[in-house]
């Protein structure tokens, strides 16, 4: 489902610096950033640069972008 919403034109400058720096677009941004603060909210107790890592591994393994990983094995 997609809806109109208004948001300021600070913030979406914001995000268009932030979208290109990060190969997503604006909507994408956005959409980032609200699953980052809702996260934050939701666990007050890990740091925002684990839930930022956990995000990456949950959009990986939607995008099976993981390979095996082989215990004692160094590469």
């Amino acid at each position: 489902m997609s809806a109109v919403i208004r948001l300021s034109n600070p913030l979406i400058e914001d995000a268009r610096l932030h979208a290109k720096a990060s190969g997503r677009s604006v909507s994408e941004q956005i959409e980032y950033w609200t699953r980052l603060g809702k996260a934050v909210e939701d666990n007050p107790d890990l740091g925002t640069h684990m839930i930022q890592d956990l995000l990456a591994g949950i959009k990986d393994i939607k995008l099976q972008k993981l390979a095996p990983y082989h215990f004692g094995i160094l590469r």
